[in-house]
């Protein structure tokens, strides 16, 4: 069994939120009784941004909560969606009477879920719109999904939709500008060694000390293939292509890049991917408007990375930048 620097298994997700809120300078608060992490400021006069999902991904999602970003987050156990009930407090307590979107990542567990609290908002008179992100290109269905699952590019309709929610638009105008990022955001990832859930006794999968697992989720599940591992400037080229291709990038388009860590790979190795996905990318004649490069959607201690690409337009790059209080997309 894999060591863990936790308390109870059991507890991990409620002092892992209280450590959140705590670590916020008084910026954030926990919904009393829920794991559910609230702009202190909430309601705030605006459309409100929810999301959530399993916990295993931080800094998404909890972290993302701000000024310009998420007006609350919702934590379920470890890779499992919050239950409806969780959603629908968060939704009550963060609705300003401008209506609430909510952004479900493409999981059958989170749909059900996400789904079930906005038919129990909308029964509470709450307007309520929803959007589904199904940003990874290496699989059409999954374990976990119908359909492409939603991965790192979440964090990119989190910005957008929570700047256009900051600019005081309506209801309809946030979810479109929430969709416009989901159909121009694609990501691919990679893993050279699993995961382990905080009380398993092993690892979600295995790897060879010479294998690699491309097309990875979030949620610790097996890829597409193992492979042998290769240089990291051929895993960029690799993953780069498949997304490019399933974006249909072409010269002189301007995109944000996003290297992330799966939550056990040192900045060292994403820096020296972002190397190579900036050169690949130049060397086409794509303009890196903004790159990122860090950890924004783990899977626990996974060793790998993922790469986002986001395409831009003048409207999604004015939104991209617009101020947030949420200092890792700044």
């Amino acid at each position: 069994m894999g060591k863990k620097l936790i308390n109870d298994p059991d507890n991990v997700v409620k002092e892992m939120i209280e450590g959140i809120v705590m670590a916020s300078n008084d910026r954030l608060e926990k919904l009393d009784g829920y794991n559910i992490v609230l702009r202190k400021d909430a309601p705030v006069e605006k459309v409100a941004l929810v999301s959530g999902g399993g916990s295993g991904h931080e800094p998404a999602h909890a972290a993302y909560v701000g000024q310009g970003m998420l007006d609350a987050a919702v934590a379920g156990d470890v890779f499992t969606s919050p239950t409806p009930d969780a959603i629908f407090e968060a939704v009550k307590a963060v609705d300003s009477g401008n209506g609430v979107l909510l952004i479900i990542k493409n999981y059958t567990g989170d749909l059900m879920n996400f789904e079930m609290a906005a038919e129990m908002a909308e029964a509470e008179g709450i307007e309520i719109e929803q959007v589904i992100v199904n940003d990874d290109v290496a699989v059409e269905d999954s374990l976990y999904t119908t359909g492409r699952r939603g991965v790192a590019g979440t964090v990119f309709v989190h910005k957008i939709a929570g700047a256009k929610a900051a600019s005081g638009a309506e209801l309809k105008e946030v979810k479109r500008s929430a969709e416009k990022v989901i159909k121009n955001v694609r990501t691919k990832g990679v893993a050279i060694n699993p995961c382990q859930l905080p009380a398993a006794e092993n690892s979600t999968f295995s790897l060879a000390e010479d294998e690699m697992e491309m097309g990875i989720g979030i949620h610790g599940e097996p890829g597409t293939e193992k492979v042998k591992i290769k240089k990291v400037d051929e895993i960029v080229d690799s993953l780069l292509k498949d997304i490019l291709t399933d974006l249909k990038i072409k010269k002189d388009d301007k995109v944000a890049l996003m290297v992330n860590g799966m939550g056990g790979t040192p900045l060292m190795e994403l820096y020296i991917a972002n190397r190579r996905a900036n050169n690949f990318l130049s060397n086409k004649g794509i303009k890196i408007s903004k790159n990122y490069v860090g950890e924004f959607m783990t899977s626990l201690e996974m060793e790998g990375l993922s790469l986002t690409i986001l395409k831009l337009d003048g409207d999604l790059t004015n939104l991209l930048e617009a101020e947030t209080e949420v200092n890792l997309l700044k």
